[in-house]
């Protein structure tokens, strides 16, 4: 997906058809020599991915807590995450115009040093609404930061990037893996607090290493206009429709969904009217293979984070496990996808695109079941391990394949514009699927004691997650064969 943010890539510098196969796909021999200066580079990119991954997880998997320390309910606290998530998406369409605006390396440095005072004062916050609005404006710089690791890589890498994004993607995945372990310790040995001051010393060293490492880019400057009128439309919009979906018990909610629809609805008609000039370009969803992976990334992306936020609650409440103990347990989870994401390119080569991400979503589909029934009789703790670890080595095996069949439905021009919108689509689903979740599992508990034939709320709730992983696997088995 990185190489839709390459916006200084020369012509003919990954081939001159249109729509045979993408940068992403590119083999390059083995015997080529890389530039040192590319693994600078990708040490910096490594650094800033760790650092956004991390934040995402450290602080889902402590929602139950820091409900108890701000004597909140878990609807609201879960606006951390959900929050952090939504601002993450809403943003990011600005990163190729800031970019073009002031250079890469600017970019890059100004955000990364609000995040880093961001998650100072994530630290310092003393009620939900103030750590609710913190996380926000760090997901906000978040945001900009994420599409920039992967552009800084392919700018670097060129024709060897997919031998650099093997290189360089299980140290970052190691972060759903250190993600709940470290919390968990934070929460269990010190205060809250260090779950976002935790940040500090890596990130300090991430800017030190920028300001030295990364190439002076201010010759590719080039300022070109800002769709405003879409950002004022889709923003509100998303973020009404996700309100009004937390609320949707009372009129209010419904009144604030309904709002959503007239914000989202104007956007769509302003996107239809002005084409490629928009914050989003909806004429690729006209392209079938692109819709399909783009809804197919929307919810593999919420079920991962979806199921985050369920089983660590799970744990912790029902199973009366403390957040460390909780922390050790959610470990297979992170195994699963560091075993398995190296592997990814080399699996899609072999048995080809359908059957290598539907093959992961039925997967991640057979590990999730299982928590149906530790949830509706009791906790088995090989039965989690095996479970968290099979739904993390499919969760792994989604997202790779769909992205390259998109990027191949796509002509060579259309990547930007593919790569930010299959982003934005995938980071969107979950915000969407951890509100969804956690709504239902809080209306699955206040309805219990009327419907007590019916499974336990979290039966149910993590019946819901499995429907939803079946939708996975469903879109999955719509993409195209190669």
């Amino acid at each position: 997906m990185a190489e839709g943010s390459q916006p200084s890539r020369k012509p003919g510098a990954s081939g001159g058809e249109d729509r045979t196969t993408p940068p992403s796909l590119d083999v390059p021999d083995p015997t080529d020599q890389l530039d040192p200066a590319i693994w600078k580079i990708a040490a910096v990119s490594i650094i800033g991915s760790f650092l956004l991954h991390l934040n995402a997880t450290i602080a889902n998997v402590s929602l139950a807590s820091l409900a108890t320390e701000f004597n909140s309910s878990l609807t609201t606290m879960q606006w951390v995450t959900s929050g952090y998530l939504l601002a993450m998406t809403l943003v990011m369409p600005l990163n190729s115009w800031a970019v073009d605006r002031i250079g890469a390396k600017a970019v890059y440095l100004i955000c990364f040093t609000a995040f880093t005072i961001t998650s100072v004062l994530s630290g310092l916050a003393w009620s939900t609404a103030s750590l609710i609005g913190f996380r926000v404006l760090q997901g906000m710089c978040a945001g900009l930061l994420a599409p920039m690791t992967q552009m800084m890589v392919a700018r670097a890498a060129g024709k060897h990037l997919a031998r650099v994004i093997g290189y360089i993607a299980t140290p970052v995945l190691l972060a759903p893996l250190l993600g709940p372990v470290i919390a968990g310790l934070i929460l269990e040995y010190a205060s809250w607090r260090w779950l976002f001051w935790v940040n500090l010393p890596i990130a300090l060293l991430g800017l030190i290493l920028a300001v030295i490492v990364l190439p002076d880019d201010r010759e590719h400057i080039r300022p070109r206009n800002l769709d405003w009128m879409g950002l004022a439309l889709l923003s509100p919009g998303l973020a009404l429709f996700l309100l009004g979906s937390d609320n949707s018990g009372d009129r209010a909610g419904l009144l604030t969904v309904g709002a959503a629809i007239i914000f989202l609805a104007a956007f769509y008609w302003s996107a239809r009217r002005k084409g490629d000039r928009s914050l989003i370009d909806l004429r690729l969803f006209s392209i079938k293979v692109f819709l399909t992976s783009s809804i197919t990334q929307f919810l593999s992306n919420g079920v991962l984070f979806a199921g985050q936020m369920l089983v660590p609650i799970y744990l912790i409440q029902v199973c009366g496990r403390s957040p460390s103990e909780m922390a050790w347990l959610m470990a297979p989870l992170g195994i699963g996808m560091v075993c398995t994401y190296p592997f990814i390119g080399a699996l899609t080569e072999r048995f080809g695109t359908r059957a290598a991400s539907a093959g992961g979503a039925f997967l991640a589909f057979v590990g999730t079941l299982p928590l149906v029934y530790l949830a509706e009789y009791g906790l088995d703790i090989v039965v989690l391990s095996v479970a968290l670890f099979v739904r993390g080595v499919g969760q792994s095996a989604v997202g790779v394949p769909s992205f390259s069949a998109a990027y191949t439905a796509v002509g060579k021009s259309q990547l930007p514009m593919a790569t930010m919108t299959l982003n934005i689509a995938q980071r969107l689903g979950a915000p969407t699927f951890t509100t969804l979740c956690a709504t239902f599992l809080g209306w699955a508990l206040k309805t219990q004691p009327l419907h007590q034939a019916a499974p336990t709320p979290y039966a149910s709730a993590f019946l819901l997650l499995s429907a939803l992983h079946a939708a996975v696997f469903a879109f999955a088995l719509r993409l195209p064969v190669r």
